[in-house]
Parts: structure tokens; sequence; C-alpha cells
């Protein structure tokens, strides 16, 4: 099955080396999307936290949508982790809009080995 997807391609800053380009989706399906920044500070573990930040991936704007995902906690004690996962489905707000929660547990880093919880809601 085939979805249309529109969108545009931009050269990348450099910083990948595996890709030279990226591209920004406008439709999907035929309907426009959205993203949502989030950001939090993570549990405190072995002596301390993290904070984070980043937007989700596109979804569909107007159906039920989950995003997807990723970022890397600021640099604390020498080391940094990584977040990924799929925020929960939409939830609609009296006035229009919505939000998602997210949750889940960061890669384990660290000169002792750890992990560190983070939970939020993304931006309207």
């Amino acid at each position: 099955m085939d979805i249309p997807v529109s969108g545009f391609m931009y050269a990348s800053d450099g910083s990948d080396p595996m890709h030279s380009h990226r591209m920004y989706i406008t439709s999907w399906d035929g309907r426009p999307v959205h993203v949502h920044s989030f950001s939090g500070i993570t549990s405190f573990e072995d002596g301390h936290s993290h904070q984070y930040a980043g937007t989700t991936e596109p979804a569909p704007t107007g159906v039920p949508h989950n995003h997807r995902y990723f970022t890397f906690t600021s640099v604390d004690d020498r080391h940094r982790h990584q977040i990924q996962g799929v925020t929960g489905p939409a939830i609609p707000l009296p006035n229009g809009g919505h939000y998602h929660e997210f949750n889940g547990v960061t890669t384990v880093e660290g000169a002792r080995p750890h992990r560190h919880f983070y939970s939020g809601r993304t931006s309207l």
C-alpha cells in the first residue's frame, strides 16, 4: 500500500557523516503534519540528574496518532544518555489542540554504569 508523502529536502550541516541531506515532511496521506517539543529533567541516580530537550518526529494532524522521539541528555558527571521512545496517544484539550505524555528509561552509561527514568508531556 502506497501512502503519499510530500515535503522538501535540504542539505545537512555535515555533522552526520552517514547523511548528506535531511527531509522535512509537510503532509502524510494528504493530511498536514505537526511536531511537538519536549523537555525535562531525569530522575536523580548515581549522584546526579540530566536535562533533556528535543522535538518529536512529524505525525498526521486531525487523526489519532503518536509521535516517535529521540534525543540525548545533557553531559553531567562526564557522560550523557540517549532517550528514545513513542509518545502516548493525543490528549485533546477543551479549547482545541492536544498534547502527548511520554516516559521511559535512558540508556545505561557512565563510569559507574547506570540509567535514569524520565517522564513528561509534550508541548501543545
